[in-house]
């Protein structure tokens, strides 16, 4: 896939692996402008990774929010994530959606039909995640989550009908390289480049991402 783990077009990009989680957190503060936020983290018990939640049962296990005011708590300065990280080096690494970007989300078997689709079509994208919990989420501009419903009903879709939401102000998601537990690591499925810094808006990938979900239902 276009510019999936291409580490020559990703020059200043923090790899998925060998990077600490501090220098990882503060180069998305520092080189996309990104708030990031401190979440839970993985602690070894009886030696396997647990969640710092304590909830036996946690779904996403080190991937989550710490505390309740964790939307308060993001910042885009890069010296206070630095602190952040280094009083919990452990901690994941959060990106609040609503703010500089929205996500929409599909499963992992839609996100990558789509993807190759609208790589076909020569479609601008911007970054996407590919998490554990076998979800892909595709970043585009602020005002996704508002608009997905009418643009699937415009299609023709009932919204609830297919498996495509978005990820709007107040949410979140852990970015690379987060782990859940024992399942792996979030990955890029497309890399943060120079070349996609200006994200598309949800119209543009909503009729590829319909389409796939539609298909994968």
């Amino acid at each position: 896939m276009e510019d999936t783990l291409a580490p020559a077009e990703a020059a200043q990009i923090p790899q998925q692996r060998g990077a600490s989680l501090l220098e990882t957190a503060a180069r998305y503060a520092e080189e996309r402008h990104w708030e990031v936020v401190p979440g839970a983290w993985l602690e070894t018990t009886d030696g396997m990774p647990r969640c710092s939640c304590g909830d036996p049962a946690c779904a996403a296990p080190g991937a989550h929010p710490a505390r309740e005011d964790w939307a308060a708590q993001a910042t885009g300065s890069v010296s206070t994530v630095r602190r952040m990280w280094q009083a919990r080096p452990a901690a994941s690494i959060l990106l609040p959606t609503g703010r500089a970007f929205d996500a929409l989300e599909v499963p992992e078997t839609a996100g990558f039909l789509a993807l190759a689709r609208m790589e076909r079509m020569e479609r601008a994208l911007g970054p996407v995640t590919l998490a554990p919990d076998r979800r892909m989420r595709f970043f585009v501009l602020p005002g996704a989550a508002a608009k997905l419903a009418d643009l699937v009903r415009g299609m023709g879709w009932s919204p609830p009908s297919l498996d495509l939401t978005a990820l709007g102000e107040g949410g979140y998601l852990a970015a690379p390289p987060t782990r859940y537990g024992t399942r792996g690591a979030v990955l890029w499925a497309r890399r943060p480049t120079p070349a996609n810094r200006w994200l598309p808006d949800a119209e543009e990938l909503v009729p590829s991402l319909a389409y796939a979900c539609g298909r994968d239902r």
